[in-house]
Parts: structure tokens; sequence; C-alpha cells
């Protein structure tokens, strides 16, 4: 009597597919803890809510940080909350849990997902490189003879993979994502106008105004912070342009991350991404214009594909609905508890 349950574990949004039912939770990767009973009050998108504007007895905890698990204890609550929805109003009692990973953790954080997963009421773990996920739930042909180049920008990490007969040639990853974005506002904001944002205003400014490219026609957003030299709150005016400013930093090392990878591909397969070019997922592709810069660093053309986000978790969909198709997308053997 078991439920198959692929699980996207990002650094910013978790989302879970259901076999047959597709994604069923789209969720921030966010839990707020009483700090007295020790205990969660929120989890998801009701705990994002609540940041900065809880009393000192709830703390709003990310226990996802670049990728992989900060607060094992905190994960497996988030988890077993998720795992419970995907469950209810089911005939079935047990899960079965397809999770994905970033491509190069260590083995010593491999292990806290799967045990966080089990703790959280998994009977079974399979675990899934990002990468190859992205890959096929973007639709690329992964057990074709021929190479498919993903870059896949998530909220703590940027994986670039080169994909070819069903598993992985070539891969990076880079600890650099959209939280890393939303940082470098802030701290553009704070060391040119003296103002303190949070980040949720940071992030709404992202995705309002940023550009990775210069826009046609440049635009203008308000804040609102508190000033750091006198403590009174303040608005000012920020422009698209100072935005790309701000984000030029972290994105150079996107672009960095993407030429080291091309660099290690095979001459064989190099025509092949030539020819199709570069796909983009996850979050950080819905960033404007970060198509057009790559396409301008590299000289490969590079395609954002349709539902960015969903990529990763529709790609443990199509693995748990035909995993002998997909047999070699698996980077560790799954068990049973």
């Amino acid at each position: 009597m078991y439920k198959d349950i692929g699980i996207d574990l990002g650094t910013s949004n978790t989302l879970v597919y259901v076999k047959n039912k597709g994604i069923i939770i789209r969720e921030p990767s966010v839990v707020a803890v009483n700090t007295y009973t020790e205990r969660a009050s929120y989890v998801g998108q009701e705990a994002k809510d609540v940041i900065g504007r809880t009393p000192g007895s709830i703390v709003a905890v990310k226990p996802i940080k670049n990728g992989v698990i900060a607060d094992f204890d905190v994960t497996a609550v988030m988890l077993q909350e998720f795992i419970h929805r995907a469950l209810k109003g089911s005939i079935f009692s047990k899960a079965r849990v397809w999770i994905s990973i970033p491509s190069e953790i260590t083995p010593v954080e491999r292990k806290a997902v799967r045990e966080s997963t089990e703790y959280a009421g998994a009977k079974k773990v399979t675990i899934v490189e990002e990468p190859m996920a992205a890959s096929i739930g973007a639709g690329l042909p992964v057990n074709e003879a021929m190479g498919n180049m993903i870059v896949d920008i998530g909220g703590g990490t940027t994986e670039v993979a080169l994909v070819s007969m069903g598993s992985i040639v070539v891969s990076s990853s880079i600890r650099v994502g959209g939280d890393e974005f939303d940082s470098a506002i802030m701290n553009f904001i704070k060391k040119k106008y003296s103002l303190l944002i949070g980040e949720r205003t940071a992030e709404e400014v992202k995705k309002a105004i940023g550009s990775a490219y210069p826009l046609d026609r440049e635009e203008e957003a308000e804040i609102s912070g508190r000033n750091s030299i006198n403590g009174l709150p303040e608005n000012i005016t920020i422009t698209s342009a100072e935005i790309r400013d701000a984000l030029s930093e972290p994105l150079s090392k996107v672009i960095e991350t993407i030429k080291n990878t091309l660099e290690k591909i095979p001459p064989e397969l190099s025509a092949d991404i030539i020819e199709e070019g570069i796909r983009i997922t996850g979050g950080g592709a819905i960033l404007r214009g970060i198509d057009s810069l790559i396409n301008r660093e590299t000289g490969i053309p590079v395609f954002r594909v349709e539902y960015p986000m969903d990529c990763v978790v529709k790609g443990l969909g199509r693995i748990m609905e035909d995993p002998h198709k997909y047999k070699y997308a698996i980077s560790e053997e799954p068990r049973y508890i």
C-alpha cells in the first residue's frame, strides 16, 4: 500500500509531485518554529508570510541552505508535513519518495537528505540528481546518443550538466542562486543608499525590475526600508540598471561555471550543443535577459524552457512513472525501511 511521491527539495521552494496527479504542492521551504515549545507553528507559505512579522517566541527558519540541509530536525518536520498532505485522503498509508539533490554535494550531505526523508515517514527513498531530473522534466531526449546541456539556476545552487545516453557526462555545481541574487541587491542598496531592506523586499524588486541584460526601456521601482544612519523609515526610487549592476557579481559566477563546463565537454558532443543550444531551468531562469546574457558570453543559442521552476519535480514524476526507461537517472540505489 504505497504511494509514489516526488519531492524537489529546494533552497527557496519545495514542490511535491504525486504519481497520476501531478504537482499538488508548491510551497516556500520555510518553517516558523515556536522557541518555547520547539515545535513548528507554520510550514510553507504560512511561515514565509510571517517572516519579520512575528513575536520573539516564533522564529522563521530556512532549513535548506545552498541546496543542502542546514537543519536536520526542521527539514524533517517540513517534509513530514508535505508528505502528510500528499497522503491525505488516500487509501495509501505509506510513501515511496523520489527526491532530488545537487550533483556535487558531499556524501555526508547526501546521507542527511536520505535520513531526513526517512525520518519524515518515507518507507522508500530514491535519490536523483537535480540536473538529470531537470533535463527529463524539460523534455530533452536524454536517452539518445547526443549531448543535451542544461543549466538549472535554483535558489541556492546553479547546476550545469551535459546529459547523454541516460546519464550525466559532465557536470558542475556552484552554491550561487536566487538567494545570492537577493543578498547582492540588499548589499548594493545598503552600500549606495544606506538603506536596510529585508529578503522579501529584495526578492520583490528582483522580480519587478531585475534583469541580467540591458532592457529596451529601463524601469524604476520605489522601495521602503530603514535608514542605517538615523534609524528612520525611508523610501527611495531605484532603477533596473542599478539592480543589474547589483546582480553582476553573482551572475558572473554563473557564467564562469557554464564556460568551465563547456570546456570539459568531449569534442564529439560539442557539435550537438552548438546545434541544439543550452536549456535553462529553475527559478533563476525567470530573471529577464539571462538567456541573452548567457548567449552573449558563450556564443551558443540559449532557450528558457516553459515553466522552468517545475522541471525538476516533473522530471521526478516521469522517472516514477517509467523507472525502467530512466534507470540510469537514479544516482543511488533505493532502499526500504
